[in-house]
């Protein structure tokens, strides 16, 4: 698919609105990034852009990135270091599993959404809101090579 196309499709605003929900409850971040490239290995992608967006440098390293390559059909969801310690590579091949179906239903803006809603679960267990908790990143939706 076109990313263009791609993109006209998604809500950004729903997104935006899901990642801001997913806030509320945790100290941890989200944020999404659709790249116009062509992506051979999405996790290696996502795990480039995590780093290129600072998402390494939060305070309790709890960010999680959703990682979308529609030139590819393709995506990855990944998770800094301690997010990864505490959930392990089982529990991002569920979210990728749940979030497959509605892509590949088309429902673009949905698996997306899924995507952050089940990192929030995640990440609500295991880094919930403190006093002085504070968006550390933006919450809108990136786009790039």
């Amino acid at each position: 698919m076109e990313t263009f196309q791609f993109n006209t499709q998604l809500d950004d605003a729903r997104i935006v609105e899901a990642i801001r929900r997913a806030e509320e409850r945790t100290s941890g971040e989200v944020r999404v990034y659709v790249s116009d490239g062509v992506v051979d290995d999405p996790v290696a992608a996502a795990e480039r852009q995590f780093v290129r967006m600072g998402m390494h440098e939060t305070r309790q390293r709890n960010g999680v990135l959703v990682f979308v390559a529609p030139r590819s059909q393709t995506f990855a969801i990944v998770g800094d270091e301690a997010v990864h310690a505490r959930c392990g590579q089982s529990f991002w091949r569920d979210v990728a599993a749940a979030m497959r179906d509605h892509f590949a239903d088309g429902a673009y803006t949905d698996a997306i959404v899924l995507g952050i809603t089940k990192a929030a679960e995640l990440l609500t267990a295991h880094f919930p809101c403190a006093p002085d908790d504070r968006n550390e990143l933006p919450n809108e939706v990136r786009r790039g090579a």
